[in-house]
């Protein structure tokens, strides 16, 4: 009895520790699905884990699919979880933020979300 019971603490423990290697999206800005006034300058994400900024990607796309950003990602000095990338003057429109990034323990994870512009 002894024996399934520590069988099972470490099939728990084996199957829970990984889950908190990987980074996953803690905070935008804009936020995600959120609706502003003017056109940010940049797209910045936080994340849970700390990022390999050249492994790593953000992409902003307008509604015909064009990218916008001006492809510059790069990690925080202060916080190696916050990347940054860079945008022009945008219009009013719904703009898709599409994410890639392996963090500093290889675990690879993605996602998107949209912010919009009205005026």
């Amino acid at each position: 009895m002894k024996r399934i019971i520590f069988v099972f603490i470490l099939v728990v423990l084996g199957d829970s520790a990984p889950l908190e290697a990987h980074a996953f999206l803690k905070a935008a800005e804009p936020g995600v699905g959120s609706t502003i006034q003017t056109s940010p300058s940049e797209v910045r994400i936080q994340f849970t884990e700390n990022i390999e900024p050249a492994l790593s990607s953000i992409q902003i796309f307008d509604v015909s699919g064009k990218e916008v950003d001006k492809r510059d990602l790069h990690l925080d000095r202060a916080d190696h979880a916050l990347l940054h990338v860079s945008l022009p003057q945008l219009g009013a429109g719904t703009y898709k933020v599409v994410w890639r990034v392996l963090s500093v323990d290889a675990h690879v994870t993605n996602g998107s979300f949209t912010f919009r512009i009205v005026r």
